[in-house]
């Protein structure tokens, strides 16, 4: 299983499910992010955290924790 944490900087990834319960789950599809959306990979902070995708024509910033749960193929 491969999630949103482990795509590469410049990589094109179509999300395949989301994982995680309730608010969260809801606070991501309100996001943007649900499946069979197209998520480019921006970059990645020096730590890793957050995130910086391109998520349906828009910027957004992601928490490590949350693009865990985040399968994509």
């Amino acid at each position: 299983m491969k999630t949103l944490k482990d795509v590469k900087v410049g990589e094109n990834v179509t999300v395949a499910r989301l994982h995680g319960e309730g608010p969260v789950k809801r606070r991501i599809m309100d996001m943007g992010i649900t499946k069979g959306v197209e998520i480019y990979v921006r970059k990645v902070a020096p730590l890793g955290d957050p995130m910086e995708l391109n998520v349906r024509g828009y910027e957004l910033s992601v928490r490590k924790a949350d693009a865990e749960m985040i399968e994509v193929m």
